[in-house]
């Protein structure tokens, strides 16, 4: 059963993290691929040289001089962290970014407003299955590849979406995109187990689920979309507990 996870910044410092993995990959060799994320280091970069952090939808507003920092943050310090770490554990880790063998290839959504933050467009699955088939686990970094300039250079890619586009490329059985809470909360802040894409969209225009949690409702709903079979929204114990968290489906109800 193909999984592709996202970890955002704030779990990649929980202690267990790495163990977990360990897990999820021993259980099933060669049926799992990490997506991760570093947001909050890229803003804490951004504000030690005097740049503000803006966001628009849960998505990093990257100006053009950004995009370097964006590759070091995410594509080297983030992404070879996790690679060094893994690896002592024990696991096949190998990191690599949107713009490796242009990967992810990306195009901007709106320039005017996102500057250069991009959305996939197209995913090389075979990259990525030659990893596995070869006994690797691929963790990616989601600067992406601008498959829209003659130039290429990178993107900017929020990493819901990146791992929603990989989850697609692959045919993957579930995509879990880690929180830092359990899963989706409603109205009156209580955990629910199962939301349709309809009433995702209903959280957001209605200002309860907002900024990161509005893009992965976002990117869950293109996942599905896209022929992903399962997705969920948990914390990192949902990794290794396949009942927790908030399962994303395309009518009312979900099947387990």
């Amino acid at each position: 059963m193909m999984r592709v996870v996202k970890i955002g910044g704030r779990a990649q410092t929980d202690p267990r993290l790495i163990n977990t993995l360990r897990e999820a990959w021993n259980s099933r060799p060669g049926e799992l691929c990490v997506v991760h994320g570093g947001g909050d280091e890229m803003s804490a970069m951004q504000s030690a040289l005097g740049r503000e952090p803006a966001f628009i939808g849960g998505r990093r507003v990257t100006s053009e001089e950004d995009l370097e920092l964006l590759r070091m943050v995410l594509s080297g310090v983030v992404n070879k962290r996790l690679v060094n770490a893994m690896v002592a554990a024990g696991l096949p880790a190998v990191g690599i970014s949107g713009e490796d063998g242009g990967l992810i290839g990306a195009e901007l959504i709106d320039a005017a407003s996102l500057g250069f933050a991009g959305q996939p467009v197209a995913v090389k699955a075979d990259l990525l299955r030659t990893l596995l088939n070869a006994g690797y686990l691929p963790v990616i970094s989601p600067v992406g590849y601008d498959a829209g300039s003659q130039n290429g250079g990178p993107l900017n890619i929020n990493g819901d979406d990146a791992a929603a586009a990989v989850a697609a490329a692959l045919e993957a059985d579930e995509l879990i995109l880690i929180a830092d809470v359990e899963g989706v909360r409603d109205g009156e802040g209580e955990v629910v187990s199962s939301l349709s894409t309809e009433t995702a969209r209903e959280l957001a225009a209605n200002g309860i689920a907002v900024g990161g949690m509005a893009a992965k409702l976002e990117s869950a709903e293109a996942a599905l979309s896209a022929g992903v079979a399962r997705v969920r929204i948990c914390d990192l114990t949902g990794l290794s507990d396949r009942q927790r968290g908030t399962f994303i489906t395309q009518s009312q109800s979900v099947v387990l």
